[in-house]
């Protein structure tokens, strides 16, 4: 009788212990889009560089990646100048999949839409070309303590199991951010808590953004963005 009333209560805990962890959220799983594409802060500002394509060959490109704000909606648009290939896009993250979305826009206009994660070496997203059926994956990456960007597109013939490297990106950060403040901090978005690169005022006040999205996003309610801000900086 005892043994049985032992693996009872061992069942129980295990059973406590399992909906426990079933319970636990990653860094991902957030229903705040907002909260999930801060781990891109990083892309946010105006980069420059080289391409290497397969059959393209060499170019030179820019690219500027901004925080985008309408209502409730929150997202980040990446504009690229002088691609060969894509004129832009958008990252979102999907609270329901608890997946990032990036959707990348070609010269003609079509739409690519790959889904994925945040893993060590970055963002990783895919998606089955439905001309094809290959299966494209794309890395975006920020090494060199936030100095370069790196972005590159492999792709996964239909029927092969390995990827090979059609397309790398190399990009280098353009602007000059501001040292420090007072009491050597780096200067903070006051709408996103990115690393502040630009200056707005309020009430005779200064304060910081990282992108024109959140200059836009500020201008337009600085006193709601302030009020967040502060209320969060108490916390």
């Amino acid at each position: 009788m005892r043994k049985w009333l032992i693996a009872a209560v061992l069942l129980s805990l295990g059973v406590l212990l399992s909906t426990a962890d079933a319970g636990k959220k990653s860094k991902e799983d957030t229903d705040d889009p907002k909260e999930a594409l801060q781990a891109l802060q990083e892309y946010i500002g105006s980069w420059k560089g080289s391409a290497n394509e397969k059959k393209l060959g060499f170019w030179t490109e820019k690219a500027n990646w901004s925080w985008r704000f309408k209502g409730k909606d929150v997202w980040i648009s990446f504009e690229l100048e002088n691609s060969k290939l894509y004129k832009g896009g958008e990252a979102r993250y999907l609270p329901e999949k608890s997946k990032y979305q990036l959707t990348l826009v070609d010269k003609a206009g079509g739409k690519a839409v790959f889904l994925g994660e945040i893993k060590k070496t970055g963002l990783v997203v895919e998606r089955v070309n439905p001309d094809t059926s290959d299966t494209e994956q794309l890395k975006l990456n920020v090494v060199a303590d936030g100095a370069r960007l790196v972005y590159e597109m492999w792709v996964k013939p239909d029927g092969r199991t390995q990827f090979s490297r059609q397309l790398q990106v190399g990009l280098t950060r353009e602007g000059v951010t501001f040292g420090v403040e007072a009491g050597g901090k780096k200067p903070e978005c006051v709408v996103t808590g990115g690393l502040g690169t630009s200056q707005v005022t309020y009430m005779g006040v200064t304060y910081y953004v990282c992108c024109t999205g959140c200059r836009d996003a500020f201008n337009e309610n600085p006193a709601k963005i302030v009020a967040e801000y502060l209320k969060k900086k108490k916390k």
